[in-house]
């Protein structure tokens, strides 16, 4: 066929749909998918792990040289392959303004998703080519996951459709609805230049566990529950949430009854600050107000005239080694499944396979954070395929983010935690104020057992942002 594209890019996500639709666009001869190809665990489907001449570590180095790779190699047949929010950055930066790589994006309602992907992990069936072999299970609901599952997906979608606007390119929307449509599939082919027209969609793959939700989730009057709040609309369509470094309004914690507003960073003091506020008029912490949207912060700001927002910087030094020990060590936090393996895997950093006993030193604690804080380096300058998390993004970046909504009224170093929070609240009106107690660093092995200068000077070197915009001085070991 005349080429109208060099080459074309799905976007979609896991649990999308987006193995049958590939299987039914390879049915044309003059279309070629490629799978994953940027899979941070193989490359194109399951136990490939080579293409074009590129292994895993060449793709890591040199990802764009394998995207040139498959372009420069594709014959006949357009080539594409699938790409997730969880893929390697440095390829969608690459193909969004590029007018010679075709867009699809595929989306799903994110609530099937989520289940159908808890129902995958529990079966270990994710994919179904006979019904006789069909898996089923009964799922939780975990509505915490759930909200971080939505807010990340449309970060991404947003990304996304202001990356098209800005250079003018048009996208091929297809929802999971449409993919079994051979009309819509015509008209996939028909945009991306393709002559040829098919009957019917690939009958390979079979649709996995089609009953209703209430028959696959175990705690549905729950779910329905925790969901009342949400806007519908975002689980009905591609969300349109915030950017990447967005404000992440869902975090921000109100007080009930009295105008407080903490704005945290992930990887600070989060749970010291929690607790002092759920002790203010008793309400508890389970009381305090979370998982606003935009709108519900506007109305608490206008119910709270006089109100006091602030978010709590950590030193560099302390906040790396909170998220290393919460996050990183144990093998027990499933959002960070994937990056941990990555870390042992591809960037050698000694991490056990499973968490440290009681065995483990101090002598293995330091190496295993010095090869993390390597790792973080080149993770902020996005020189690696996984993702910067807000555990780990400059405090700099994240406020910025916030600012896109409101900006706190006070950004408070912890160590002056026990003096500036008491005067915010008296500030807000408040005149029986509680005592405000530090938190503990998590892990077994203290920091100041595996503290030195050249740990110090790798963490300047990599949150320099912060350091200087915020006036951090070397840890203090004391």
């Amino acid at each position: 066929m005349a080429r109208k594209y060099d080459a074309f890019v799905l976007f979609a996500e896991m649990r999308t749909g987006s193995n049958y639709l590939e299987d039914s666009l390879n049915n044309f001869e003059s279309i070629d998918c490629l799978g994953e190809v940027y899979n941070p665990t193989f490359l194109g489907h399951h136990n490939t792990f080579e293409m074009h001449g590129y292994d895993m570590a060449k793709r890591e180095a040199d990802p764009l040289g394998l995207l040139e790779a498959i372009i420069e190699n594709a014959g006949e047949a357009l080539p594409g392959f699938r790409l997730f929010h969880d893929h390697d950055d440095r390829v969608v930066d690459r193909v969004l303004p590029d007018p010679r790589i075709a867009k699809v994006i595929l989306t799903r309602n994110p609530l099937d998703s989520y289940v159908s992907r808890k129902i995958a992990s529990a079966t270990g069936q994710w994919r179904l080519t006979d019904l006789k072999h069909a898996k089923t299970a009964k799922v939780d609901f975990d509505a915490a996951e759930f909200r971080d599952l939505v807010d990340t997906l449309g970060g991404f979608q947003e990304r996304l459709r202001r990356g098209l606007q800005r250079t003018g390119q048009v996208a091929f929307q297809i929802r999971y609805e449409d993919i079994n449509d051979a009309d819509v599939l015509n008209g996939l082919a028909a945009f991306l230049g393709s002559d040829e027209r098919v009957d019917a969609t690939s009958k390979k793959l079979k649709k996995q566990n089609p009953s209703p939700l209430r028959d696959k989730v175990a705690n549905y009057d729950e779910m329905e529950a925790a969901l009342a709040d949400l806007d519908r609309f975002g689980l009905e369509r591609s969300p349109e949430l915030e950017p990447e470094r967005a404000a992440q309004v869902p975090n921000f914690v109100a007080h009930p009854t009295r105008g407080l507003l903490f704005c945290p960073i992930k990887g600070g003091p989060e749970n010291a600050v929690l607790d002092w506020m759920g002790k203010i008029d008793d309400v508890g912490r389970d009381r305090l107000i979370r998982k606003m949207s935009q709108k519900q912060l506007r109305q608490w700001m206008k119910d709270n005239p006089g109100f006091r927002s602030f978010s709590i910087l950590r030193h560099p030094v302390a906040r790396a080694y909170c998220t290393f020990n919460r996050f990183i060590l144990p093998d027990d936090r499933p959002m960070y499944a994937d990056p941990r393996k990555i870390l042992r895997q591809r960037y050698k950093i000694p991490i056990p396979g499973k968490t440290p006993g009681e065995n483990w030193t101090e002598e293995e604690q330091k190496a295993a954070f010095a090869g993390f804080i390597g790792f973080l380096k080149g993770n902020l300058n996005g020189q690696t395929s996984v993702r910067v998390d807000q555990a780990w993004a400059t405090q700099t970046a994240i406020l910025q983010g916030i600012a896109q909504v409101m900006v706190p009224q006070a950004v408070v170093h912890e160590h002056q935690m026990k003096e500036v929070l008491p005067t915010l609240a008296h500030e807000a009106g408040i005149e029986e104020v509680p005592k405000v107690v530090g938190e503990a660093m998590p892990g077994s092995i203290p920091l100041k057992a595996i503290y030195d200068g050249k740990i110090e000077q790798a963490l300047i070197d990599t949150y320099r942002r912060d350091y200087i915009g915020f006036g951090f001085k070397r840890w203090n070991k004391s």
